[in-house]
């Protein structure tokens, strides 16, 4: 094989073989390929595009760059989440916990910020002595015991993806719905979860601007999941305005704890519980209600519980800003619109008021007859 050639059938739109996909993934993860001519094949890609035929093998030749995991040692049922990212989206920090607590384990696989949204692993590592990395045995441990773990993704891990997500985001690729499609589905699907939950942000403030693309990548990632044995669902959430009323680091861990104890924004509690019951559902415990545990606070205790686990002190206080800003309304009334892209590029913190307004939809899935997406 030659990476000039596959460079060029791609360049001029027409549809790699099954060969040359498996090769030049497998050759750019061992060294053999140079990030130069992988950033032209990342770029041709997003001019493009890629059939479903390319798709499935290209997703499966990253899954085959490493291992996949096998979860069945836990004695019960998992699921897991991914959001496709959006400001002051912190979902997964209170999920995890939440859904633990009624009695699912979720093996969470993070990564870091990928252009203007934040990531999952640099917002925890705002607690102190909270540590990402977890070693095969203390994670499987961690999920027998405390039924949750959010931590870093192994090198063994889908490693193709490791070093294609670092490119994308350094070769304006990041929005290509192909790859974002495969960077999630490889590493969720060697995770090894029963069911998989896709949170797709659409709006200013995503990666995806129209419903429709969300809508597309949406269903071309359950696809890619209920192709590879994974009982898969994906909801379409607003990303027009920022998710509850923190994004950063610490404050945004701060809002987390908040809504384990409780509290907090009502469309981050929203958006948690309707995301919890869809995981419960695809791992076949429909009959838990995820409000329940957390008003009794076993969520919270699921969270302590995780954060000791790896280092982390669950009570000590997070970091403050160096610096805070006021910024004074001219006139009384109400704050009706805050988009999230421009927020996003704006240092110190922001505040937001009004109503919680927060939409979603789901595939129906093409085994139970239903097509389309159904509105809530």
């Amino acid at each position: 094989m030659d990476a000039i050639d596959v460079l060029r059938t791609k360049r001029d739109g027409g549809e790699l073989t099954a060969e040359q996909i498996r090769w030049v993934v497998g050759a750019y993860t061992d060294g053999v390929v140079p990030d130069e001519q992988m950033s032209a094949l990342l770029m041709a890609v997003f001019f493009r595009g890629m059939t479903p035929d390319e798709l499935a093998v290209w997703t499966q030749a990253m899954i085959d760059s490493g291992e996949r995991k096998d979860l069945s040692s836990l004695g019960r049922p998992t699921a897991d989440k991914h959001s496709t990212g959006g400001v002051g989206d912190k979902i997964t920090l209170p999920l995890a916990p939440l859904v633990a607590a009624c009695g699912v384990a979720v093996p969470q696989l993070s990564g870091r910020g990928l252009g203007h949204t934040g990531g999952t692993l640099d917002k925890l590592e705002a607690i102190p002595g909270w540590r990402a990395d977890v070693h095969e045995e203390a994670y499987l441990r961690q999920l027998r015991e405390v039924g949750a773990v959010i931590c870093a993704a192994g090198n063994d891990l889908a490693p193709a993806d490791k070093k294609l997500y670092a490119l994308r985001d350094v070769t304006g690729t990041v929005e290509s719905i192909p790859l974002i499609a495969s960077s999630i589905m490889s590493k969720k699907i060697a995770e090894g979860a029963d069911a998989l939950v896709l949170d797709v942000k659409t709006g200013s403030g995503a990666f995806m601007k129209s419903a429709d693309d969300a809508r597309t990548l949406a269903r071309t990632m359950v696809g890619l999941g209920e192709a590879a044995g994974v009982r898969t669902v994906a909801l379409v959430t607003a990303m027009d305005r920022p998710l509850g009323r923190a994004a950063g680091n610490a404050v945004e861990v701060a809002e987390s704890v908040e809504v384990l104890a409780g509290g907090g924004p009502a469309d981050v509690v929203e958006l948690t519980l309707a995301l919890a019951r869809e995981m419960l559902a695809g791992a076949g415990r429909e009959d838990v209600d995820p409000a329940d545990a957390l008003a009794d606070g076993r969520a919270m205790d699921v969270w302590r519980a995780m954060i000791a686990a790896q280092g982390g002190d669950p009570d000590a206080p997070l970091p403050a800003p160096a610096e805070t800003h006021v910024m004074t309304a001219p006139a009384t009334g109400t704050l009706t619109r805050l988009d999230a892209f421009s927020s996003a590029s704006r240092p110190g913190g922001w505040a937001r008021a009004g109503p919680a307004r927060r939409t979603w939809c789901r595939p129906r899935p093409a085994s139970s007859g239903g097509r389309g997406w159904a509105s809530r």
